[in-house]
């Protein structure tokens, strides 16, 4: 099955950005997913479960991410968590999706909507 153009998906919802920017760094479980969105957005954004897990089934049904199978030491983990990667092709979106939003941070600094800094 051949995969669309990941310029075909964007823009991404902000749940799906967000989340795809969780896993850049590696696999994590899903309460690891929600406290890293909170992380990396100095606290201006909380998912709540709902929308977690429903927009991680969308992102699994379409390839950006998937399942893993590896799990830590089982001592250290609860088995009923489940892990998530990112794909080539949810990470070739990753990288779509910022460089389009690169090209509007850039208009809006030329054109002063920021303000000075």
């Amino acid at each position: 099955m051949t995969q669309p153009d990941p310029h075909d998906l964007l823009p991404l919802t902000p749940a799906v950005l967000h989340i795809l920017l969780a896993l850049a760094d590696g696999e994590r479980h899903g309460y690891s997913i929600m406290q890293e969105i909170e992380h990396i957005t100095d606290g201006a954004t909380r998912m709540g479960p709902g929308t977690l897990y429903g927009t991680i089934k969308r992102m699994l049904d379409a390839g950006l991410i998937e399942e893993s199978d590896e799990r830590p030491d089982p001592e250290m983990d609860d088995q009923r968590r489940r892990y998530y990667r990112l794909t080539d092709f949810g990470s070739r979106v990753m990288r779509a999706e910022a460089a389009r939003l690169a090209l509007l941070l850039n208009a809006a600094q030329r054109k002063n909507v920021l303000g000075s800094t």
